[in-house]
């Protein structure tokens, strides 16, 4: 599976549990349908930008951190738009932008030259 693709569905599966976790904050149950779709289009966009990195740089330390930066920073704009929450917001959403930042680096499949014809 090619590095954006890889990175397109794992972010999205993991920013859908990512959202899941919303659960163990009580004052927040109510709206768990609209954090878990935030979630997972969060872990989208990291995912599909982890694995653009990964095509253009091989180094699975960037790439860890690469991931964990654009995580980073799309999980604090959503807690600084939210005025709070900010640990369980940004935690969590590392922690899916390092995940697949590793994922696409390691597993990735990268593209294939294609051959000349004449």
């Amino acid at each position: 599976m090619n590095k954006v693709l890889l990175g397109l569905l794992l972010g999205a599966v993991l920013g859908a549990i990512d959202g899941g976790t919303a659960w163990f904050t009580p004052s927040v149950r109510s709206m768990m349908v609209g954090i878990i779709v935030g979630s997972t289009i969060k872990g989208l966009i990291a995912g599909v930008a982890a694995g653009v990195f990964a095509r253009k740089v091989n180094s699975v330390l960037l790439g860890i951190l690469f991931g964990l930066a654009v995580g980073f920073v799309l999980a604090f704009v959503v807690a600084y738009m939210q005025h709070g929450y900010y640990f369980e917001i940004i935690l969590p959403g590392s922690i899916v932008g390092l995940i697949v930042g590793y994922a696409t680096q390691k597993f990735g499949a990268s593209p294939t030259p294609a051959s000349a014809t004449r």
